[in-house]
């Protein structure tokens, strides 16, 4: 155990199981091999010294505010598998059995994430389809990692989801002047935990959207 709090310092007080650190390095081993045929993430980051805080433990910091008593979990703009397939490999080894979709509309980035949950025996579904163009969606949490600002995933979520528990984000360095302009268009309860990845970034748990009236 100790070679991977090593290699995952930030981690180290997550109680993370030996399993899911095992897990963690073949699907950094899988990413590396899909990233030389595709571009699935930026060839800086898909260094072993840069990977693991960047992609891994970025995407495995919002486990505390997932669902984990929902049926489905989805990440809307899954990408390469960030954090999708993160959270699967945790829900796995946290022995729940709850399913992960993944929305993603590149085939060659659906392709990649439907050969890494099949050669990880993970609990998901890869949806190659346009999120945007998806009415009548339900869901336990909701994730978006990178994928687009937090007014349109608020539209996204109230017009497409009728129904889900909460909806994750990952807010970066201009964060707070988004959040506060945000919340001049938008009503929702939330909740912000500091990144561990990032001096300047925190995470969003989002719920109860509701559109403000226009005055």
């Amino acid at each position: 155990m100790e070679e991977f709090l090593k290699k995952y310092p930030l981690l180290k007080d997550q109680n993370v199981p030996r399993e899911t650190f095992i897990e963690f390095e073949s699907f950094i081993a899988m990413l590396q091999k899909g990233n030389e045929e595709i571009n699935i993430i930026s060839k800086e980051t898909a260094k072993n010294d840069v990977i693991r805080e960047r992609h891994i433990v970025d995407s495995a910091q919002i486990i505390d505010f997932v669902d984990l008593n929902s049926t489905i979990i989805t990440d809307i703009g899954s990408g390469g598998g960030m954090p999708g397939v993160i959270i699967s490999i945790m829900i796995k080894n946290l022995k729940k059995s709850i399913k992960v979709n993944l929305y993603e509309k590149s085939h060659h980035k659906s392709s990649f994430l439907r050969r890494v949950s099949r050669d990880m025996k993970l609990n998901t579904e890869i949806i190659q389809e346009n999120i945007f163009e998806t009415r009548n969606l339900e869901s336990g949490t909701i994730m978006a990692r990178a994928f687009k600002p937090l007014p349109i995933v608020l539209e996204l979520v109230y017009r497409n989801f009728n129904n889900y528990k909460n909806l994750i984000l990952f807010m970066g360095k201009n964060g707070e002047k988004i959040l506060e302009d945000t919340l001049k268009i938008w009503d929702f309860d939330f909740e912000k935990k500091k990144s561990i990845t990032s001096e300047n970034s925190f995470l969003l748990n989002i719920k109860n959207i509701k559109k403000k009236l226009k005055n």
